[in-house]
């Protein structure tokens, strides 16, 4: 199906938009919407027609789909004040309003059974959260120290880009709006996007002070903000050091916020998105329910999008973390169909950090130690500020013995990232490696602050019953054990040997079970 007006041809079959016979360059959701309007010419499509069909009932910000709207605009040399080809019906949706050549064309309630989730190439087109950093404040009073603001603000917008699953504005177009007051919601319209991070810079001698926040456009509310004095020791630095913590705390932020909104709005029709943030917010939960919830939503989210490579990682982590903690049985052929789905994530976009990192986790559970080192430092290598890419080097180097760069790295996941989901498991794993080096009053402290996060789970208790117990500590080794058997009633020395089917270093597995037996465990 071809649809032709003025100088253009919209082809279905092709996925083509021309323009005097050469392609138009234009994004597939804005094809879409293109065609929706053409193929239904004869009436306006509203708003909630457009947000079903295009974007799958997803909930999406009044600036979103105007941003969608002003692109179809712009691809046909429109605008909204001329309306040459688009109308608008105020308050409502719009109208096509270009005279076709109906000896080529008929009206469709479906072009070509467009998706949203994939073009004619097998592309994917999953609507991925856009995001932009406006340039950050100058408040030094010093015109000459605009330099180092104008640096952070890049040095944001260059490692958010490494989050491969976030789009993020291009300098140049959010520094356009350097010095303009605007409103939110109309910047967020004209870029585009759902977020905004925005802050400021003030310089006072050798001191520095930079603050942030992340405002969700679709409301104006802020998610986040926080603030961050230096010393200007090193300049570089210190900058370094900044933008690490920033992007590190944005992204987790960006996370919850979107899961949030799938969750409360709940869809009748699952779809690609939905599914894979549903199915992540269930893998956070860290319950046994919910991971076979999250196992369940984002292999439903590969199935619907086989190009979405986020759907094949996280499900590949989905499937260990339950054989590691719940209910899911340990198994080579599993192990082997979640290193396949990880594989198949690397194949889609071998540049993805998240993707590394979750490999090696598969990896890791396969006691392919090295393999795992390797996959968490090429993570880190291709995303710095990714603390669970830190965290799983951490076990990696743990489980090879290399107790002391374990612990460091360990560190270095709690520090960039304390508001991850992850974050007790941070402290957890580094509570074992603890008790691995026969630090057991380190380990204590580090299970004692896993165990204040809401998510921790019963390994984290089992850990600190370890090392009361091989402190000799043995009232308070009981003590635990009665709360983790409160947790897990089905806790033995067996259940603990087929979880920790990950160690193979039979003294590591000496330690831990020993250490359980002196606590009470049963057999």
């Amino acid at each position: 199906m071809i649809y032709r007006f003025e100088n253009f041809e919209l082809d279905i079959d092709r996925y083509e938009l021309r323009e005097n016979g050469a392609p138009v360059a234009i994004q597939p959701q804005v094809f879409a919407l293109l065609a929706l309007l053409v193929a239904n010419r004869d009436r306006m499509i509203s708003k909630e027609e457009m947000i079903e069909k295009i974007w799958n009932g997803r909930v999406i910000s009044e600036a979103a789909l105007s941003s969608r709207v002003k692109s179809v605009r712009q691809a046909l040399g429109d605008d909204g004040k001329a309306q040459r080809l688009i109308r608008t019906v105020h308050g409502r949706g719009f109208r096509f309003v270009g005279e076709l050549d109906t000896a080529n064309a008929a009206a469709s309630d479906d072009p070509g059974e467009l998706s949203p989730s994939t073009n004619s190439a097998g592309e994917s087109a999953v609507s991925r959260p856009a995001i932009a950093v406006l340039p950050f404040l100058n408040l030094s009073g010093e015109t000459d120290q605009e330099y180092f603001s104008d640096a952070i603000t890049q040095d944001i917008i260059t490692n958010l880009s490494k989050y491969r699953w976030l789009d993020v504005a291009a300098r140049n177009k959010s520094f356009s709006y350097r010095g303009k007051s605007v409103d939110i919601r109309q910047l967020a319209d004209d870029l585009g996007v759902s977020y905004i991070v925005e802050g400021s810079v003030r310089r006072s001698g050798d001191r520095i002070r930079v603050t942030t926040q992340l405002i969700d456009a679709s409301s104006g509310n802020q998610r986040w903000s926080d603030r961050y004095d230096r010393d200007l020791e090193d300049v570089f630095a210190v900058q370094d050091e900044i933008t690490a913590k920033i992007v590190a705390r944005l992204e987790p932020e960006i996370g919850a916020a979107e899961r949030q909104k799938v969750t409360r709005s709940a869809p009748r029709n699952l779809r690609t998105w939905e599914c894979y943030h549903l199915g992540i917010s269930h893998f956070f939960k860290f319950t046994s329910a919910d991971n076979v919830e999250a196992q369940k939503l984002l292999q439903q989210s590969r199935d619907l999008d086989p190009r979405f490579g986020e759907a094949h990682a996280w499900w590949a982590y989905a499937v260990i973390l339950g054989m590691v903690y719940w209910d899911t049985d340990p198994s080579t052929e599993l192990m082997d169909e979640a290193l396949a789905a990880a594989n198949l994530a690397l194949d889609l976009d071998d540049q993805n950090a998240v993707f590394y990192a979750l490999k090696a986790r598969v990896q890791l559970a396969r006691c392919e130690y090295g393999s795992a080192l390797t996959g968490n430092e090429m993570a880190i290598s291709l995303n710095p500020t990714f603390a669970a890419a830190h965290c799983g080097l951490a076990d990696s180097l743990a489980y090879e013995g290399r107790y002391d760069e374990a612990i460091e790295k360990f560190e270095n996941a709690i520090e960039l990232s304390p508001n991850d989901p992850q974050r007790w498991a941070f402290l957890t794993y580094g509570a074992l490696a603890h008790i691995f080096k026969h630090d057991f009053e380190t380990a204590i402290k580090w299970a004692d602050k896993a165990r204040e996060i809401p998510n921790c789970q019963y390994w984290t208790i089992a850990h600190k019953a370890v090392a009361l117990a091989h402190l000799g500590d043995n009232e308070s080794a009981q003590r635990s054990v009665t709360q983790l058997l409160k947790e897990r009633p089905d806790f033995t020395l067996e259940f603990a040997r087929k979880k920790l089917f990950y160690l193979k270093d039979p003294e590591q597995l000496r330690i831990y079970l020993e250490g359980l037996a002196l606590a009470g465990i049963p057999e």
